[in-house]
């Protein structure tokens, strides 16, 4: 501090005006912090909850937006869409669905076409999604690219990083990029033997770097794995116990994914690939000798797929605006399977027109899920949603973590997004829209399959705790876009 500084300091301190000074210093801040709200053309009903926090109680207000409240970086867009057109086009099949509205709607916010060529397979049970990953680790060749928000600290995250130290030990490129929230237990002596074996390790945005570059908010939700650039297995499965396992779990949640090969893994691998410059600050170069060295992507089968990237890198928010328009363009039928539904207005509202106008909508969540708070915020959509003839469905066998839609029986979606605000707007999310008929309906079937194990809810019981219940409801549904 300088002799000027330090000298006013003990000025304010000697006539009692610090706290006075503190106070102006705070208005200033949360003024500047509501401008800043204002610009971000966020949901109303996000800016309205962070506007009530900020004015209402600023002391944890200002510092919760300080930490918290950051959505789309700009120069983190900007950084991060020259990494992409950077790396060596990927030789793609052109996909008659190219023009469709849904595909052309996620097109115009920022994602890229549908891709023809592709073999698409459904990994609907913990056990299977394991032993499709650790098959494709070992017999991987030249790459193993993974970015997962959780590893877990037990028999399966250990089982995986022993594997992967393995196949680097033997000369395959192996990069892991973890999320630095989601991994905020997990030490760097757990993942040391990958780095001792010559793979590399990567946090995603560390939340104690203080810097420019984003906020403990702005987490990398996706769940990728890249084999040789050309198969791929994405959706909502992290590498820990309640998700996978090469034997059953009694705790296991139930969780959906795929493994796809073709043109639609390599662009996978782009978004893996911007990731992991981003986070390591690697030069794009140093990896484009490994793509432009590995084999041509081949044509692997009939399925019709696009990736949508969603996130702060990415200017608009081409996963909302994908599922706003399959609620739009459904015509007949409307399935959503969701561990999480918190809707903001305009998809609640959507939702309820559809129904209204006959659309049958079937929406299936767990009974329980393992965030209390986000169970009470959704009972009111749900109410709304009954009344207007929607068929809400509950699981009750443990946690159901699967994220999908089905539209019609002609497109589907399915990835590492919830139905809810913090997905669609704030992380870091990836989704693949399905357009190939034959696919849609294999998630269809999937998805009847996981109705026949769910009911309805349980009638809302008017008892002596009614009041508390409804209380905690509402402040969970006005804190609901901050979740």
């Amino acid at each position: 501090m300088s002799d000027t500084l330090r000298e006013l300091f003990e000025r304010f301190l000697a006539h009692g005006l610090l706290p006075d000074l503190f106070t102006i210093a705070g208005f200033v801040l949360a003024l500047f912090l509501i401008a800043r709200l204002m610009s971000e053309k966020r949901a109303p009903a996000n800016t309205f909850a962070w506007l009530l926090l900020i004015v209402l109680v600023p002391y944890v207000g200002v510092p919760l937006y300080l930490l918290l409240g950051g959505r789309k970086l700009r120069r983190l867009a900007e950084r991060k869409s020259h990494l992409r057109p950077a790396l060596p086009a990927r030789p793609t099949s052109p996909s008659a669905f190219a023009t469709a509205p849904i595909a052309h709607t996620v097109m115009a916010s920022g994602a890229g076409a549908p891709v023809a060529g592709n073999s698409l397979r459904l990994l609907t049970t913990g056990e299977d999604t394991y032993a499709e990953l650790e098959r494709r680790i070992r017999s991987a060749h030249h790459t193993i690219h993974i970015a997962t928000f959780i590893l877990g600290r037990d028999d399966t995250g250990r089982r995986l990083v022993e594997l992967l130290a393995d196949r680097a030990r033997e000369g395959v490129k192996v990069r892991l990029l973890l999320d630095s929230v989601g991994c905020m237990f997990l030490s760097r002596a757990f993942v040391r033997s990958i780095r001792q074996a010559g793979g590399e390790v990567v946090w995603f945005m560390p939340v104690w770097l203080f810097t420019s570059r984003g906020s403990a908010n702005l987490r990398n939700h996706r769940k990728i794995a890249v084999f040789d650039h050309c198969a791929a297995i994405v959706g909502g499965h992290n590498l820990a116990r309640e998700y996978m396992g090469p034997t059953p779990f009694r705790r296991r949640w139930r969780d959906f994914g795929a493994v796809l090969e073709g043109p639609a893994a390599a662009l996978l691998n782009e978004v893996f690939i911007a990731d992991w410059c981003f986070a390591s600050r690697q030069s794009v170069k140093k990896l484009q000798a490994e793509i432009d060295g590995a084999a041509v992507v081949q044509a692997r089968g009939a399925s019709e797929l696009q990736v949508v990237a969603s996130g702060p890198d990415v200017p608009g928010d081409p996963l909302y605006e994908g599922i706003l328009a399959m609620i739009q363009e459904a015509k007949h039928s409307l399935w959503i399977v969701t561990p999480y539904f918190l809707p903001d207005e305009v998809l609640l509202r959507s939702l309820l027109v559809k129904a209204h106008a006959g659309c049958a909508i079937t929406l299936i969540l767990p009974a329980h899920s393992n965030h209390p708070v986000t169970d009470f915020a959704r009972r009111h959509y749900l109410r709304l949603l009954r009344r207007a003839g929607v068929r809400v469905r509950v699981f009750e066998a443990g946690m159901m973590h699967s994220k999908a839609m089905i539209a019609d029986d002609c497109v589907a979606l399915l990835g590492s997004a919830n139905f809810d605000l913090r997905s669609l707007f704030v992380n870091f999310e990836i989704g693949v829209l399905v357009h190939s008929a034959a696919d849609v309906l294999t998630m269809k079937a999937w998805a009847e399959r996981l109705l026949a194990h769910c009911h309805e809810p349980k009638p809302e019981r008017a008892n002596r705790h009614r009041v508390i219940g409804n209380i905690l409801e509402d402040l969970s549904r006005l804190l609901a876009p901050l979740l």
